[in-house]
């Protein structure tokens, strides 16, 4: 089932689909156990909130040994991927330009972090110039043909 995005999910639920991502396959009482003593969190919240995340189509389920494991129900790069697009559409309105700018002033990265960066801008940038190339090739081609 495809993660129904219309509805969102809060930061608790991204949190919990973020360790259940971590840890899976997991069963409710693995992750109630490590909610009740970083969050606080009763079992039966966390049972609600991963049923809630299950028919939104962010987890799925399999009963093993009569016990339901759960797992994301999308690999974790593109799970994490789609909840950052969500992110930056629901929180900064599609600009990248907040983001950029809490990297700028606020954020703490460490050298790995920073490198990793560095990598994705020099990545993203040699992407646009294969891409201007290919449209100067394209339109280059639509001339000459346009002449003949």
């Amino acid at each position: 089932m495809k993660p129904d995005k219309k509805n969102g999910i809060g930061r608790e639920e991204m949190e919990l689909l973020h360790y259940v991502a971590e840890k899976m396959p997991i069963t409710v009482r693995e992750v109630a156990e490590h909610l009740e003593v970083t969050k606080g969190y009763a079992r039966s919240t966390v049972q609600t909130m991963m049923e809630r995340l299950r028919l939104k189509g962010f987890l799925e389920r399999e009963k093993r040994d009569g016990v339901y494991e759960y797992r994301t129900a999308t690999p974790k790069p593109q799970l994490m991927g789609s909840l950052m697009g969500d992110f930056f559409e629901r929180v900064l309105g599609g600009s990248l330009k907040p983001f950029v700018a809490y990297l700028a002033h606020d954020a703490r990265l460490s050298d790995a972090e920073l490198a990793d960066l560095k990598r994705v801008v020099e990545q993203l940038d040699a992407q646009r110039k294969n891409e201007v190339t290919a449209k100067n090739e394209a339109d280059s081609n639509t001339d000459d043909t346009s002449v003949a």
